[in-house]
């Protein structure tokens, strides 16, 4: 008992009797660190079956029947659900049909080869958005981003899903805080070299379950559910400040080689913490191309540059398989393949079923890098219906002949579950407000998405994913 006291000194007396009773092994070192993750929360790690998330789940069609996730849902249906029932759910709908008691540990990411990215599907999860709000302050956005893994589909027969993260990095003005919609408190801009953002991370338990393993924890919990998982990275290098505790923020450069060492080591951090894929903001106009249309603010890494940033990821993290995804592409696709980018976004428009259909033809034998239709960005200002955004999400699931020249695609987390109208993704990149009514956390998950109409929109959105999740 007192070796236990002294790992978890946070808990309860309680809540070590539970342990006690639940026949845990003395020594907490030796669980896997989702169950460390629970009693830092002051849950006992002994799972339960879950039966409201089976009486909720939508199953695939035909061959994928044994995948399962949860659909005509609201997201505030899951946010305000504790983290263990969240992490119950996730096993309950294992596609394995095996129910553990205790989370297992070292959990791999699904095997979808090497090129894997190239014909992903990426789901960008906008972490901040759905954090914990409280008295003007932004926490536990990772939290909330494992309490909605149960309602992302899972990856599909021939192809994965990806679920891209909006924030890691602390932002640079009003990081952990709540402002109005009127005032910039943009994702955009961020630090490096002085850890991650207060808005996604539980610092309440940093002694016990740190940033990293946290981090580590939600990559395991996505992969169980047979999901890969990426964030957003930005490069536009007045958009990025060099931190150091005690001391002003330094601007950051790319042609001072401390810096660029810098970036680099911070991305490969976090591919060895589990993350497949890395979202590159503004990619197309690397090396100075097609600068008339660049929105970024500050210059951005010369073309050699950015071919030695991506391969030094890859060879320090260890994961030849790493996925980076390119903002915007052009018919330069040699430039973006030789660079060493997996796929690039909205060159090809998914209005068109038949146009996504060709693009998916003319590169099936292009298996390293390949141009991909989207359903929406992350510059989505709104406006856009339904009835347009499933059109998209059909030519997105089914534009192809066969299903291993299935383009990469993109869409944003309003794609599954639609944001209130007075707002868009956007936006909420942009500023960080509380649509709490009456300052509850539960009150701005219940605000920030519309209600009913948004829950027959995810019914239709889960249809299709279900005969898409066979090919």
């Amino acid at each position: 008992m007192e070796k236990i006291v002294n790992k978890i000194d946070k808990n309860t007396i309680e809540l070590l009797r539970k342990i006690m009773e639940d026949n845990l092994r003395d020594d907490i070192g030796k669980l896997s660190c989702v169950s460390r993750y629970l009693l830092a929360k002051g849950f006992s790690p002994k799972l339960h079956y879950d039966k409201w998330a089976m009486e909720k789940a939508y199953f695939g069609i035909g061959l994928a029947s044994r995948k399962k996730w949860l659909a005509k849902i609201l997201p505030a249906e899951l946010l305000k659900r504790s983290l263990k029932r969240a992490v119950e759910s996730i096993v309950t709908l294992s596609e394995g049909g095996i129910f553990y008691r205790y989370f297992p540990e070292n959990i791999l990411t699904p095997n979808y080869g090497y090129n894997w990215g190239r014909s992903a599907n990426y789901i960008e999860i906008n972490n901040r958005a759905i954090a914990k709000m409280e008295l003007g302050k932004c926490s536990c956005g990772l939290e909330s981003a494992i309490k909605l893994l149960p309602a992302i589909p899972p990856s599909a027969k021939s192809w994965a899903n990806c679920i891209v993260l909006s924030q890691i990095f602390p932002n640079i003005y009003g990081d952990g805080y709540n402002k109005p919609d009127w005032e910039e408190n943009s994702i955009y801009g961020i630090k490096l070299n002085i850890g991650y953002s207060q808005n996604i991370i539980d610092y309440s338990i940093i002694s016990d379950i740190s940033a990293e393993e946290q981090f580590k924890i939600f990559n395991e919990l996505a992969h169980f559910r047979g999901l890969k998982t990426g964030f957003r990275t930005v490069i536009s290098e007045d958009q990025i400040k060099y931190s150091r505790y005690g001391k002003d923020d330094e601007n950051f450069r790319w042609d001072n080689d401390e810096h660029l060492e810098l970036f680099i080591n911070e991305h490969v951090k976090l591919a060895k913490l589990g993350f497949d894929a890395i979202f590159i903001d503004s990619a197309k106009h690397i090396g100075g191309y097609d600068c008339d249309n660049y929105t970024g603010v500050g210059k951005l890494p010369q073309y050699q540059q950015m071919q030695y940033i991506l391969y030094e990821i890859r060879k320090r993290s260890g994961v030849s398989s790493l996925s980076f995804i390119g903002e915007k592409s052009s018919v330069d696709f040699e430039r973006y393949k030789n660079m060493g980018l997996t796929a690039g976004t909205a060159l090809v428009s998914a209005d068109s079923f038949d146009e996504v259909k060709r693009w998916s033809d003319w590169f099936k034998y292009w298996r390293e890098y390949a141009p991909g239709p989207e359903v929406s960005n992350d510059n989505d200002m709104g406006g856009r219906t339904y009835e347009q955004r499933l059109n998209r999400l059909n030519s997105c699931l089914f534009g192809f002949e066969l299903a291993s020249d299935k383009l990469p695609s993109f869409m944003q987390m309003e794609d599954l579950f639609p944001l209130r109208y007075d707002t868009s993704t956007h936006q909420l990149m942009m500023s960080n407000p509380s649509y709490s009514l009456d300052g509850s956390p539960l009150s701005h998950w219940e605000n920030l998405f519309t209600t009913e109409d948004g829950k027959w929109y995810n019914h239709l959105a889960a249809e299709k994913f279900a005969y898409a999740l066979a090919l």
